[in-house]
């Protein structure tokens, strides 16, 4: 099992990586950040996320589907990725995992991979 700080590197370590954080989906806090973010304010990213997960957990509630979890949402703009996986695990319930890549140098397929790796290999 690896703590938050090891798994915030591990993440920053994923190919066109330039910023991560944990965040607490019912507050919108971010528990922790790592990487200049490109720019990008982590803090305030993980408080607009928080939104998108809260209204993918709705709509998902509406059609039903109790019997799903999400994996993880991406948008994609022209020139990053943003990825959010909602953490499973038992202890790890309401927390989510924002990883935002550059475009020109990620690999979409494996920074997924590699991020359900930390999923699964966090202790929080």
């Amino acid at each position: 099992m690896a703590n938050l700080e090891s798994s915030l590197k591990d993440a920053m370590a994923i190919g066109g990586a330039i910023g991560v954080a944990l965040v607490d989906y019912g507050s919108g806090m971010a528990l922790g950040t790592l990487g200049d973010g490109g720019g990008l304010d982590l803090n305030v990213a993980a408080a607009g996320n928080t939104d998108v997960v809260r209204a993918k957990m709705r709509a998902m509630e509406l059609l039903n589907l109790h019997d799903n979890e999400i994996e993880d949402i991406l948008v994609s703009l022209t020139s990053q990725y943003h990825l959010v996986r909602p953490l499973t695990t038992k202890n790890a319930r309401g927390l989510f995992l924002f990883l935002a890549l550059d475009r020109t140098r990620a690999n979409l397929a494996m920074a997924r991979h590699q991020l359900k790796q930390i999923e699964l290999q966090l202790e929080v």
